[in-house]
């Protein structure tokens, strides 16, 4: 472990930003799990053979990372799911607007990401569009876009309709105006 090269995990830095940006698709999240990885790696550095390959070494943990984190990710998803379970099944409170927010905060929690934090930063923090929009990091017509279709889903939710939740991947099909869907 004395030999400079074998040892240049700086050098490795590259790499190791490029496999977790092909992971997670996402550049912050990139730079998180290469700080984990370079953490659970000197936490483990005993453990690296003498000899062996720092790259494979290190890239191996990084990998371990994303799964461990992807693992923790449905795992709290599934306890959110049997949270969110077990409130339903519960008896509903004597209140009636009690329970009409506990359905519209289920309906909120099951609109998609960006249209939920869309919706939450303009109506409930009271953000401007344009300071939501920035904050987002997308143009104002994305933003007042997934606002209107946040709203258009609660508006179902009120008319009746129930919200299915999200589906990883799925995204809504979208209506051809002005011409045929064929």
């Amino acid at each position: 472990m004395n030999d400079p090269k074998r040892m240049d995990v700086i050098g490795l830095l590259g790499p190791l930003r490029r496999y977790a940006r092909s992971l997670t698709r996402d550049e912050t999240q990139a730079e998180d799990l290469v700080q984990d990885t370079l953490v659970r790696a000197y936490e483990r550095h005993g453990s690296f053979r003498s000899g062996g390959n720092l790259r494979g070494w290190l890239l191996s943990i990084l990998h371990n990372t994303f799964i461990d984190g992807r693992r923790r990710d449905t795992a709290e998803a599934r306890r959110l799911e049997q949270a969110a379970a077990m409130i339903e099944t519960a008896a509903p409170p004597a209140q009636e607007s009690q329970v009409r927010f506990q359905q519209v905060q289920a309906a909120f929690l099951r609109l998609p990401d960006e249209q939920r934090a869309a919706l939450h930063l303009v109506a409930i923090e009271g953000l401007p569009y344009q300071e939501a929009a920035e904050a987002l990091g997308i143009p104002v017509g994305t933003l007042m876009s997934r606002l209107g279709r946040a709203r258009a889903t609660l508006r179902g939710f009120e008319a009746g309709m129930h919200l299915a939740p999200p589906s990883e991947g799925h995204h809504p099909r979208l209506r051809i105006v002005g011409g045929s869907d064929v």
